[in-house]
């Protein structure tokens, strides 16, 4: 790096501006045309260099998000409420299992735990060894918990609308000042419609992106996983899948299946399977092209 260029982060992209904080500031600024040429569109999270106002060189990524876009995430948050709404497992489990195959690390945060039981969500994710923390705003160990959880990382909040989101980063950070209840200006133009991303700096360190809820997060083809590749993206059968009758097995429903036979012992969560299944029949319908 000559003496003139600086390194930094994305944290801003709208409009053909690329907002970079580096260890000296923050810059404003444009991409060089041959990135275009390259087919290479810089994204919040990417590592830069820059000379006179001018992203010149972007690193290589360890993973990337399409909607909302997002680059070089150490972990994406899913914040799962004990009721309004209720725990949905099924949609859950799909963006785990987009997480895993990404390469980036689930985290499951649960709320309103003085409003339902939260016993079901924590021991089926605890028991995998996904990390899981329960939010009680009485006790502050609750939210210091997840300050320490997120302090040096680059993290992505999501979940369903209503799940407690704004409320958690608040409790997390108050310098964000985000109004409970909608996606402020702040991350995002509005509740489903998240046009650009952006990074926030936390007070204590670190980087959160808000995302849109479930319902609106949208998977894309790299996001699709094929059925051959699915068990892959459930950490707890990494033990079991060799151990199987068949070379070829699904992991559905053969005789001799090592996952079913944990399954049946109560070491893998039946409502993860139950999950898996459901993925695999819906990743047996894709076409050709979709995967392509």
């Amino acid at each position: 790096m000559s003496a003139d260029a600086k390194s930094g982060i994305i944290t801003k992209c709208l409009g053909g501006l690329y907002t970079v904080e580096s260890p000296d500031g923050i810059y404003e600024c444009k991409a060089r045309g041959v990135f275009r040429a390259k087919g290479i569109s810089p994204a919040v999270g990417d590592r830069v260099e820059l000379r006179g106002g001018v992203i010149t060189e972007v690193a290589g990524r360890r993973n990337y998000l399409i909607r909302p876009p997002l680059a070089n995430l150490d972990q994406i948050i899913f914040i799962v409420s004990t009721v309004s709404p209720a725990p949905n497992f099924l949609i859950l489990d799909k963006f785990i299992a987009i997480a895993e195959f990404k390469g980036i690390e689930p985290v499951v945060i649960i709320t309103k735990t003085d409003l339902g039981d939260s016993s079901a969500v924590r021991e089926v994710y605890s028991s995998i060894g996904i990390t899981t923390l329960e939010v009680d705003y009485s006790d502050e160990r609750s939210v210091q918990s997840v300050r320490d959880l997120l302090a040096g990382k680059v993290s992505a909040f999501t979940g369903n609308s209503g799940a407690g989101k704004s409320t958690l980063l608040n409790a997390v950070d108050p310098t964000l000042d985000i109004p409970t209840g909608e996606i402020s200006k702040k991350l995002g133009r509005g509740r489903h419609t998240t046009r650009h991303a952006e990074l926030y700096k936390l007070r204590e360190g670190g980087y959160i992106a808000d995302t849109p809820g479930f319902s609106t997060f949208e998977t894309n083809r790299y996001d699709v996983i094929r059925k051959e590749e699915l068990a892959g993206c459930f950490r707890e059968f990494e033990d079991y899948r060799d151990e199987c009758r068949f070379r070829d097995c699904s992991h559905t429903c053969e005789k001799g299946c090592a996952v079913i036979e944990a399954v049946k012992q109560g070491i893998i969560p039946e409502i993860r399977h139950q999950s898996y299944c459901a993925m695999y029949e819906e990743a047996k319908q894709l076409k050709e092209w979709e995967l392509k």
